[in-house]
């Protein structure tokens, strides 16, 4: 029997090569991800192989095309989320699936505008824009601390938020560092280094130094956090699960008039040594029945950072379970 076969045709020529990607490395990955074969012949590309695989990769580039439509760049880290959202949704809806692709929330900051790649991180910015506190957990790559920045830089240019307070708890990973050199910024910076990257990526570099000079952005280590209330600001708690339970409580009733709190973490890489309760799995917990607090668990298949992050996450996830 000869296989499954459909097309598909763009209409604007110039976004197609955006659409297909350097190399056309967009398609190839959807061949790779669906076990599809396409020829691609200007703008029109067929699609061969199971149906239901087909019709998934037709929806994937129809997505991605309206993607490239509003001016959007595509990774692909946007194409695998793609690809899980239509195995989500089932595939043989197209008109639905894509009607809730368009639908997902999105943050813009002045430097560049984001969208959601998955319902879970759809979820997250829905949450992030409607409750004062909101826990996210999950592993890493699943963007939990990069869209908690941008939401977070997007409250203070809107001037919803006065302030930037970003913070860790410092602990080792496993590693005994030893005495350290430097002032103080010095010895705690390599542990907040992802936050500044997040920071950089959603605004301006001159703007974030001169943010972090005046105090408008604070990033400090989550001890710094004790015997201040903080309003009017946007707050940020990242690998929370080591946070310890006292530091954990002090943390969340820091939280003052007109602020927002956000605590991300994962579970499974908890650093406290042996013995010591991690505070972001047990607020969670204490917590869980109060609405006007926000949840959203991550999972392995909600990674967007790299195709083999997915794979060996999900490895690991497996071994932990025998």
């Amino acid at each position: 029997m000869d296989p499954y076969q459909t097309t598909l045709s763009f209409d604007e020529n110039r976004l197609v090569s955006l659409v297909f990607g350097q190399y056309d490395q967009n398609v190839a990955r959807i061949e790779r991800r669906l076990g599809v074969v396409t020829h691609l012949n200007g703008n029109h590309i067929i699609i061969k192989g199971p149906m239901e695989a087909c019709e998934r990769a037709k929806q994937v580039l129809q997505s991605l095309y309206e993607r490239v439509k509003t001016d959007q760049s595509i990774s692909l880290g946007d194409v695998d989320g793609a690809i899980q959202e239509t195995g989500s949704q089932g595939s043989l809806f197209p008109a639905d699936t894509e009607a809730s692709r368009q639908a997902f929330d999105q943050i813009a900051t002045r430097k560049r505008g984001v969208r959601a790649r998955n319902r879970a991180q759809d979820l997250y910015l829905r949450l992030l824009k409607k409750k004062e506190l909101v826990f996210a957990e999950g592993p890493a790559g699943t963007g939990k601390t990069w869209l908690a920045v941008g939401h977070a830089v997007s409250l203070l240019e809107k001037g919803l938020v006065e302030r930037l307070i970003l913070s860790r708890p410092a602990v080792e990973a496993g590693e005994k560092l030893g005495f350290l050199p430097g002032d103080m910024k010095d010895k705690v910076d390599p542990y907040l280094r992802p936050i500044y990257d997040a920071l950089y990526d959603f605004m301006e570099a001159r703007i974030v130094d001169r943010g972090l000079q005046t105090g408008m952005i604070e990033v400090a280590p989550l001890a710094f956090m004790r015997g201040r209330t903080l309003t009017n600001s946007c707050v940020l708690l990242d690998e929370a699960q080591n946070a310890t339970s006292m530091q954990m409580k002090m943390f969340l009733t820091r939280l003052g008039e007109n602020s927002r709190m956000i605590v991300t973490g994962d579970p499974t890489q908890v650093d406290l040594p042996n013995g010591q309760r991690s505070g972001l799995i047990e607020a969670v917990k204490l917590l869980s029945g109060i609405d006007a607090i926000g949840h959203v668990r991550f999972r392995d298949e909600d990674v967007v950072r790299h195709e083999l992050v997915r794979q060996i996450v999900t490895a690991y996830e497996s071994a932990s379970d025998k």
